[in-house]
């Protein structure tokens, strides 16, 4: 930050260095980058995984309907609790029963299932969701769920962004830093035999 400061006075700082001057320029071109091209960056990944999202979640309710179970009977299973992290509920308590609906395209089932609600007893309807040959699947995501996947997504874009905006400028500081350890070493070379000696350099 204080090369970027500093950066108009070494332009005529007779005491300035070719890579001081580079390195100001460099940490003013991140310093520019962070504050204009890494926003962009998140938004449109954070845009770009919405979209995707919205895509998924159309495809998902053309293809998976919602109907009622009907209890056929209970089993000895405990209840138990289940994380769905396709929808914005954390949790859900469900028990196994033995259900049966019909399918959209007309088509009777009976199975087992798994994450009916707790308090269901014999005859009672819960909803459950199918795919359009009856066969259960999940609910489909709901759109706070995707928000919420996309602005991670563009958050997560924009660090990685940022962090990659940091890591050249370090990269390219340490090579200047290099160079001017090189050259140091070379005059060193030049000047040493002679100091101290009187009269030295005249």
């Amino acid at each position: 930050m204080r090369a970027v400061v500093g950066l108009r006075r070494w332009r005529h700082n007779p005491l300035r260095r070719r890579t001081d001057l580079v390195e100001a320029w460099v940490a003013l071109g991140a310093l520019v980058l962070m504050f204009l091209a890494v926003p962009v960056i998140g938004w449109i990944s954070g845009t770009a995984t919405d979209d995707a999202f919205r895509r998924t979640i159309r495809a998902q309710h053309e293809d998976r309907h919602r109907t009622q179970a009907r209890v056929v009977g209970l089993t000895t299973a405990p209840a138990r609790v289940m994380y769905d992290p396709e929808t914005s509920a954390e949790r859900e308590t469900g028990r196994p029963v033995i259900a049966k609906w019909t399918a959209p395209d007309g088509s009777r089932h009976t199975e087992t299932v798994r994450s009916a609600p707790a308090t269901v007893r014999a005859g009672d309807t819960f909803p459950v969701w199918t795919d359009r040959a009856g066969h259960l699947t999940k609910r489909p995501t709901d759109l706070t769920t995707a928000r919420t996947h996309a602005v991670l997504a563009g958050i997560g874009a924009a660090a990685f962004a940022a962090g990659l905006v940091e890591a050249a400028r370090r990269l390219v500081v340490r090579g200047l830093y290099q160079r001017r350890y090189t050259r140091l070493d070379l005059a060193w070379a030049q000047a040493g035999p002679d100091w101290g000696r009187t009269g030295a350099g005249s």
